[in-house]
């Protein structure tokens, strides 16, 4: 779609309300500009006299502060007459709708009720009924690519989010930075006279910004939102989360202990902004961006939510993609014919080992009854999570606004096999490459989905949930990355309700759909810089004609080294595992598929039509250049988010840390993974000191130094895995002035490229304890869980300590870490990843 022109304001900012030139005004601009404005004679030596400047006005002044004024100015107010006209602001399009964008996370077709799922969503199966239901509405496989899509109109690559913040890399297509050729909808509606709002998940800030000295160019209230509330990085924490409120990081309002979930705080958050523009500004419209922290892990749900599943998926995961099936043929989700694909798909050359699925009947009771308990706890997550969108449905009903808001309820990728074969009560295993052992798991079952786990169900139930494709997050190649649902709800816009729609469509589509349905225009230029063409097309020709033809023509997918690309139903995609470290792209072996007859990809054509195989991979190089798609990136999950990325802050080998300050977020906080470091605190005791000193990350990996009971402790949780790594002084403390610390001299690499070592812990220079220690590679999570001096923010690195285990008798003068001048990571690996040192 080629953008269309929209008229600009005097100051080159379309839509907003002219300021006046700073600097002196030369004479010649003053008078040209009143006598323009018909200033009459007997006021000109008045203003000559007050013009006492000379010279002339700043650089590419002349243009004149009043263009565009219609009124009259004398000398005296009372002989003048004023013009508003421009000076006013921008109002939204007579008639305008709301609009309400609910984005769920890591969400496979065939998860919910309205596509035949048995996760029952109340308030999605009401938009449903009174809605249109769309089963060929696509991603980009990945959640950071594909809300960047959402945000712009364009392609993930155009928007530089090759992948997830955290997995940045120096190219145009992959720096994780939006262009200012990319102007969001946000920005574009707030400019025409709409509130925008934005609660939940954002994902799409440079990791290295999320900080609170970092740049605030890339957050949403920089990006056109008046108002956000929620968590700036991939996941967090439903129980302790990382919250960021406008501009600034808080603590979240209550505890687990109190009652309180992430899911239902965004939904209290979201409800109280819109009523606070219903009550001040009713004529307004307004658009809502609202992203839970669902369906990502961790699967934290209300027990009562999860128990209501008991049971409901002990049949298993292959069973369910059977029983699952048949129901969206019924519905028409599918067409009758549809064609199950199988569990494991892949080759075994291209497979990867963490992504297959144990077949049902080769698990033993044990495991068939910790896999059915993760599944009900991530419905039970999902169900409460849309009870709480029900909440603001409600509002905007009993606010006689739901009639005339447009409601697009939609999930950003394919069901997550982030969980390993085995599931996990820890998904932070994952990002370290760290196999999850199915004995530690067992343990947890009956405390799954609570504080104390930070768990996903395992691959067997991501290939269920997206049902009946192949694959399913982070495949961009098959249906199982990227076909995900979507719901579009709008009364007064749509006169079908219940009714399916099976055009192809994409997550780009989003933008030109919400400008269309709004009667606002993207326009060519703004503030000054040339935009480019939305890739995206609208889809409100669907709306009241089920049969209308496919207006999309071809979308590439490209994602951590997979590819593949639609056109005119016809699919090609290339037999490739992501984040499997393989390369040798050019060694790729292609599979081609007619999507229109057969929508799960399941009957390779290759073989019987070659030339459509070479035309659909020719396509995808033209579209790979257009989008700056290349170079294709397969590196492990680890290793790319170990990548070093710029920093506003110089690279250094000593980092000095002070109490009474923020949480000092990981990705701009000191790095020790892979190193040798030492920690070394400089304390004046009091002889009932006790408390947190430094504590980084959080119970599922994390390291904490602290005083309790008169003795030294050192915790390194190794990703959760008990027991902790305790290292203990021999002796209590005694008062006054110590240095207190530890070292950590790596000694090699485990099974897992886990560091491998000797800790030290030190009282005044002085060893008191030593012993051997393991330590992560991987961040210790993506959800946040900052560095801290004098206590421990969010879920505390160990239960040896009430949270937050704020240091008391005695003061903190300062923490200083050291790190060593190598990552000693695994040579041969490195040299063949080509991989820069630190």
């Amino acid at each position: 779609m080629t953008p269309s022109n929209r008229e600009q304001s005097s100051s080159g900012d379309p839509g907003s309300d002219p300021q006046p030139t700073r600097g002196k005004l030369s004479r010649r601009s003053m008078l040209g500009g009143f006598a323009a404005a018909g200033v009459g004679a007997t006021a000109v030596p008045f203003l000559a006299a007050c013009d006492k400047s000379g010279g002339d006005g700043p650089p590419g002044y002349g243009t004149g502060i009043d263009d565009g004024f219609d009124g009259k100015i004398e000398l005296d107010v009372r002989d003048s007459k004023a013009d508003w006209k421009p000076f006013e602001l921008k109002k939204a399009p007579e008639g305008a709708p709301n609009v309400l964008v609910v984005l769920f996370d890591d969400t496979g077709l065939a998860s919910w009720s309205p596509y035949g799922g048995r996760i029952n969503m109340p308030t999605l199966q009401r938009l449903a009924d009174n809605g249109l239901t769309y089963t060929q509405w696509h991603t980009a496989a990945l959640c950071s690519p594909t809300r960047s899509t959402m945000l712009t109109g364009r392609n993930h690559h155009v928007n530089r989010f090759a992948s997830i913040t955290e997995g940045a890399t120096g190219f145009p297509g992959a720096a994780a930075r939006l262009p200012a050729q990319c102007a969001t909808v946000a920005q574009v509606l707030q400019d025409n006279g709409f509130s925008t709002f934005w609660v939940g998940k954002e994902h799409n800030v440079p990791q290295e910004d999320v900080a609170p000295g970092g740049s605030r160019s890339e957050w949403p209230t920089q990006k056109g939102f008046d108002r956000f509330y929620g968590f700036l990085g991939g996941e967090t924490n439903n129980w302790y989360p990382d919250l960021v409120e406008d501009n600034r990081f808080i603590d979240p309002p209550a505890t687990p202990e109190q009652g309180y979930h992430l899911s239902k705080d965004l939904a209290d958050h979201a409800i109280r902004m819109l009523r606070d523009s219903r009550a001040t500004n009713p004529s307004k419209p307004w658009y809502m961006w609202f992203c839970p922290g669902a369906n990502h892990a961790p699967h934290h749900s209300p027990t009562e939510y999860a128990d209501k599943y008991k049971g409901q998926f002990d049949d298993g995961y292959e069973a369910y993609r059977e029983w699952v099936l048949k129901r969206m043929v019924d519905k028409g989700i599918m067409p009758k014919g549809t064609a199950l694909t199988p569990i494991n798909p892949l080759p075994k050359d291209v497979a990867l080992d963490a992504d297959a699925v144990r077949p049902w009947d080769s698990l033993n009771p044990d495991e068939k009854r910790l896999f059915s308990r993760m599944a009900e706890v991530f419905a039970g997550f999902s169900e409460y999570t849309d009870a709480q969108v029900g909440r603001i449905v409600d509002f905007l009903e009993q606010s006689g606004q739901l009639d005339n808001t447009v409601i697009m309820y939609c999930a950003d990728n394919g069901a997550s096999g982030e969980g390993s074969p085995n599931g996990s009560v820890n998904e932070n295993k994952f990002f370290n490459g760290y196999p999850d052992d199915l004995a530690e798991n067992i343990q947890y079952i009956d405390t799954l989905g609570s504080p104390a786990t930070y768990n996903h169900y395992p691959t067997g139930w991501a290939t269920a949930f997206s049902t009946p494709f192949q694959m399913f997050k982070r495949y961009s190649q098959f249906s199982g990355g990227t076909c995900d649902p979507l719901i579009i709800h709008w009364p007064r816009g749509i006169k079908a309700k219940g009714q399916i729609r099976h055009q192809y469509h994409h997550s780009t589509d989003i933008v030109p759909t919400i400008f269309d349905v709004t009667g606002v225009q993207m326009p060519e230029e703004y503030r000054g810089v040339k935009q480019y063409p939305l890739n995206g097309v609208s889809m409100r020709y669907t709306f009241d004609d089920a049969g209308a033809a496919t207006t999309k023509k071809r979308q590439y997918y490209a994602m951590l080294g997979t590819r593949g690309i639609w056109q005119d139903g016809w699919k090609a995609s290339a037999l490739h595992a992501p984040i499997s470290d393989k390369g040798h792209f050019d060694q790729d072996k292609w599979e081609l598929f007619h999507v229109d007859e057969d929508r799960s990809e399941s009957k390779n054509l290759a073989d019987q039509y070659p030339d459509k195989l070479k035309e659909l991979i020719g396509v995808w190089n033209d579209e790979a250049k257009d989008n700056y798609v290349l170079p294709l990136d397969d590196r492990g999950a680890a290793e790319l988010l170990a990548v070093e990325r710029p920093q506003t802050e110089p690279p250094r080998n000593r980092y000095v840390y002070y109490p009474d300050a923020s949480p000092v977020p990981e990705a701009v906080a000191v790095n020790i993974r892979g190193k040798s470091y030492k920690i070394l605190a400089s304390v004046d005791l009091a002889p009932d000191a006790q408390g947190v000193i430094f504590a980084h990350g959080s119970r599922f990996g994390g390291h904490t130094l602290f005083i309790k009971d008169g003795v030294l402790h050192y915790i390194y949780n190794f990703l959760g895995i008990k027991p902790e790594q305790d290292f203990v002084s021999s002796a209590p403390l005694t008062p006054g002035k110590h240095t207190l610390g530890m070292e950590f001299t790596r000694e090699g690499a485990g099974q897992y490229g886990e560091s491998l070592g000797t800790t030290t812990l030190y009282v005044d220079g002085r060893p008191v304890n030593k012993g051997a220690m393991r330590a992560q590679i991987g961040m210790f999570s993506l959800a946040g869980d900052g560095l801290c001096v004098g206590y421990d923010s969010g879920d505390s690195v160990t239960m040896q300590y009430r949270p937050p285990g704020t240091f008391t008798g005695g003061t903190i003068e300062n923490v200083t870490i050291d790190v060593g001048k190598e990552s000693y990571t695994d040579l041969e690996k490195e040299a063949a990843a080509a991989l820069e040192r630190n």
